[in-house]
């Protein structure tokens, strides 16, 4: 997949102002560890993860998706109206219509505006970028706007109450874990064909490969349990090995057809937990020094989350002028998405 005259105009990200610390999650399930015999501190301990932040109660992801929407297009007030709109996150409102109608509405977007919902667990957002990008190369639209507002609030409050309610083992225990990791964000990309901004905007897409291995669909399931909740049960262990095998079959074959050849400046990873990571590291040969983790301050936050690791490094100043950047998608499923894009 290559790239001639996409533009990323703009990115931007919204936080919740609530913030759940791993510990805080473990003296609520205190009963659990006590009765199980699990010593405190593990949760942090295993995945590096100290705190997540949380939307209010009752906080739709087309709330939180419009929240940022308005954040990033008030960073681009000169370009043409939206032609395009999508939702990328797993996070939905509900079956129909479409979470991205609700966003539509909000921000008030044209009638032209083609709009819908873009989903495949944590890699949503760059299948969407993708897409859009597609669109825009082939002189379908001018501009996209792409929203994630990632809530996984009501997945975290059902996986507490599930495991304080059942009479779990170690073993049996084990798939829930994976939930305990989940927090919550929202990030917003603009993108533009490059005439519309041809001295300005965040930086270009430059090429991508994409891979997809659906023999392991099975290790991450989520949906909607009886009681109206969230449920999801992972193999954790599992689903870390064949990730990090497509991982790895992926980036050769970006390695490979990176028409540029030129090294990046910075690597931005899917953010699951410090276990991914190293093992991310190794098996790619990649520098940690490259990579921008933000997994210690904001859990997994699903198809935010890569973007979202863009946009705070953007933020922080650690995103070089003129610099290549690698943006390394994985969602389960398995799929995987990895694209270069040069910083402006």
């Amino acid at each position: 997949m290559q790239f001639k005259n996409t533009r990323i105009a703009a990115i931007a990200h919204v936080l919740p102002e609530e913030i759940i610390t791993s510990d805080e999650v473990e003296n609520r399930l205190a009963p659990v560890y006590e009765r199980l015999r699990l010593p405190g501190g593990r949760l942090e301990l295993m995945t590096g993860i100290r705190e997540r932040r949380v939307w209010p109660a009752k906080t739709r992801p087309s709330d939180a998706s419009s929240a940022v929407g308005k954040a990033v297009l008030a960073k681009v007030p000169d370009l043409p109206p939206v032609d395009l709109l999508v939702h990328a996150a797993v996070s939905r409102d509900r079956l129909e219509p479409a979470t991205a109608a609700y966003v539509h509405k909000s921000l008030q977007l044209p009638r032209h505006t083609q709009i819908f919902d873009l989903s495949n667990a944590c890699l949503g957002f760059l299948n969407a970028m993708v897409t859009a990008g597609g669109m825009i190369e082939s002189g379908l639209i001018r501009t996209a706007l792409i929203v994630s507002g990632e809530n996984g609030r009501p997945l975290l409050e059902e996986t507490i109450k599930t495991l304080l309610a059942g009479d779990l083992t170690r073993k049996t225990i084990k798939p829930f874990f994976a939930n305990l990791t989940i927090g919550c964000g929202a990030v917003g990309m603009v993108l533009c064909h490059r005439d519309l901004m041809p001295d300005d905007g965040f930086g270009d897409l430059d090429f991508g490969v994409s891979g997809t291995d659906g023999n392991f669909s099975n290790l991450c399931e989520g949906d909607s349990s009886a009681g109206g909740g969230l449920v999801m049960q992972t193999d954790s262990e599992a689903l870390l090995e064949a990730g990090i095998g497509l991982a790895a079959d992926t980036w050769k074959n970006f390695c490979e057809n990176d028409p540029s050849g030129d090294r990046f400046d910075r690597i931005i990873t899917h953010q699951v937990g410090k276990t991914h990571q190293r093992r991310l590291h190794e098996a790619l040969e990649i520098d940690p020094s490259l990579d921008y983790p933000s997994y210690p301050i904001l859990g997994n936050v699903g198809s935010v989350a890569c973007p979202i690791t863009l946009s705070l490094a953007e933020e922080d100043g650690a995103l070089p002028s003129g610099g290549r950047v690698a943006l390394l998608g994985i969602g389960s499923g398995l799929s995987s998405v990895m694209l270069a894009l040069r910083k402006r």
